[in-house]
């Protein structure tokens, strides 16, 4: 980092904590672990207005933001940018095994939980992470709405879905057996020091233990490696045990990233302080009326998709009723 690091705090916009989590978000959790592990000062944002936003989470700096929706995701886009980059150490001999291990974390576990989150459970975790706040109505039609794309993402259709299930299963059966003889007794995978990889699996095994219930497969699956479950609740007690209290600053207020860090309070926390209660300002207001605004045309779009989708299947019945008709002359 250099001296622009030294004087000014990252800020990670993030969805909230739940599950006695930092952040409920299982795309969010490993951003925050990786800055918790780099040591350096944060402050973080919970940002209720965009449920479904793919840019979140966020990190800024200063005029600087990396969004999870850019180069392959905000971790990626601080090292990229130069910004944080933790894993610019690595030995070059460990590289194409931390890449592998790496891949698998980014892609069949990352499968696996999609799978469970959306379409193997009832909704409840993902409703308490990213719908709760809304009203029933527009939280369902979100719900339908990421539904579908997981479907479509995961290559699951009406047919196939046992099938794709036991592959998807099966690869992080794979990816956990992988992981737990790399890991064995060590604190970290590689060079004992943490990296992007350990942020990432961290932050999957905190929410696969913490946020799926007894009965989830995925969470079955994980519970056979001891040495995973004791890697995750070690560092979870070494970097996040002051992370449950932590008090959000809220997004209605200005960006205070230009501030410089105080050393007292723990790292990715804020104290509350008594104020006096003020008057909205017209930003303030206006971000409350955009963030409506935005909710509102959401609910629109999936009312107008859902009436075109009735539609189109009305007719295909249509179509396929006329085919039945034996003509004769």
């Amino acid at each position: 980092m250099g001296d622009r690091g030294q004087s000014e705090n990252l800020v990670l916009v993030a969805r909230k904590p739940c599950f006695g989590l930092p952040t409920g978000c299982p795309s969010c959790l490993p951003v925050y672990i990786y800055l918790k592990f780099s040591g350096m000062a944060f402050e973080v944002c919970f940002d209720p207005a965009k449920p479904d936003s793919e840019d979140i989470p966020s990190v800024e700096y200063g005029d600087y933001v990396a969004f999870n929706s850019e180069k392959g995701g905000t971790i990626e886009g601080l090292k990229e940018d130069g910004i944080l980059d933790m894993d610019s150490k690595l030995l070059s001999h460990s590289i194409p095994e931390w890449l592998a291990m790496k891949a698998m974390i980014d892609s069949w576990l990352a499968d696996a939980l999609a799978y469970e989150l959306w379409i193997g459970s009832d909704g409840s975790a993902v409703r308490q992470i990213y719908y709760s706040d809304l009203p029933w109505i527009i939280g369902k039609a979100l719900h339908w709405k990421q539904t579908q794309a997981a479907k479509q993402r995961l290559g699951i259709t009406m047919f196939n879905t046992a099938e794709r299930e036991a592959e998807i299963f099966r690869k992080a059966t794979k990816a956990y057996e992988a992981l737990s003889a790399k890991l064995g007794e060590n604190n970290f995978f590689f060079e004992d020091r943490p990296t992007s990889l350990d942020a990432a699996m961290l932050g999957h095994t905190l929410f696969v233990l913490h946020a799926l219930s007894d009965s989830s497969t995925l969470r079955s699956q994980l519970t056979r490696h001891e040495n995973l479950v004791r890697y995750s609740e070690n560092l979870k007690v070494e970097f996040l045990e002051d992370s449950s209290t932590s008090v959000p600053r809220s997004p209605f207020e200005p960006s205070t990233s230009s501030m410089p860090s105080r050393k007292s309070a723990p790292y990715g926390t804020s104290k509350p302080k008594s104020k006096p209660k003020k008057e909205k300002t017209e930003e303030e207001k206006a971000f409350r009326r955009r963030a409506k605004y935005f909710l509102l045309t959401q609910l629109v779009a999936v009312l107008i998709f859902l009436t075109l989708m009735g539609g189109s299947e009305e007719a295909d019945i249509e179509v396929d009723d006329d085919e039945g008709i034996d003509y004769e002359d």
